[in-house]
């Protein structure tokens, strides 16, 4: 295995946690609630891993938000009223994240661990990401990641986002690393298959927001499902493991 290629939200950051409880304070001042709507966090959850306006627009039918925002459409200057959302949303994420006190604290250490290690070990390493790159920087800078990158690949960088997989295609491209000696750490669903169908080595690690749809949509067998983050390096190790026999059964002579 010659590269390891990181999701970034919810791989090496809680940002859906962060980001869900953002929906949540937006809903809550949209409809001048007392506290923030936990509906709109479970809404997140069944969503997680796709592109903002798909949330965004997901939570709004799944509340009956559109009303609400179709009326700040102007004061938003919006094209559509999951846009208000959105924009809702982000002012209220970016505030909590701008502290990279905040980051660190939401760190999945059992990842950026791993990451850590795989550059010290002389493997080539991305993040391949559909958030934004202003968005990225500051989370990699916050954790002290950014040495440890050859590669970064964000939303700017591809015209489909995931489950499509030209991201990694990408990815495999810039690290000049075939898609099959490439293996991808990644959380949710429709990420995992973006992996799968860019003919990669996947591993889903489960968080609270993606354990129960990993479980519903299994898109990798059982065995490469990390629930327990300190089984992480041993899970690793496995994949490599059967890939590096696979590849010394395919090279030996007949």
């Amino acid at each position: 295995m010659k590269a390891v290629i990181f999701d970034l939200d919810g791989t090496l950051v809680q940002s859906e946690k962060l980001k869900a409880h953002s929906y949540a304070v937006a809903v809550q001042r949209l409809l001048l609630l007392d506290a923030p709507d936990e509906r709109a966090v479970e809404a997140y959850r069944e969503i997680v891993g796709s592109a903002r306006d798909v949330a965004s627009k997901h939570i709004m039918d799944s509340l009956g938000l559109e009303r609400a925002l179709r009326a700040l459409m102007p004061a938003y200057k919006a094209s559509s009223p999951e846009q208000v959302l959105t924009e809702l949303r982000v002012t209220i994420y970016n505030r909590s994240v701008a502290d990279p006190a905040v980051i660190r604290a939401n760190e999945w250490p059992h990842t950026t661990a791993l990451l850590r290690t795989a550059k010290d070990t002389f493997c080539a390493t991305a993040v391949a990401t559909m958030s934004q790159r202003k968005e990225v920087d500051h989370v990699l800078t916050s954790l002290d990641l950014l040495e440890h990158l050859d590669v970064i690949l964000t939303k700017e960088d591809v015209t489909n986002a995931k489950p499509d997989p030209e991201i990694y295609l990408l990815a495999a491209k810039r690290l000049d690393v075939p898609p099959s000696e490439c293996l991808v750490l990644e959380d949710s669903v429709a990420c995992v298959r973006a992996g799968v169908s860019a003919g990669m080595h996947v591993i889903a690690v489960a968080t609270p927001f993606t354990e129960c749809s990993l479980h519903r949509e299994l898109p990798v067998p059982l065995e490469w499902v990390v629930r327990d983050p300190a089984t992480l390096p041993e899970v690793v190790r496995r994949k490599i493991d059967e890939h590096d026999a696979i590849s010394h059964a395919v090279k030996e002579p007949r």
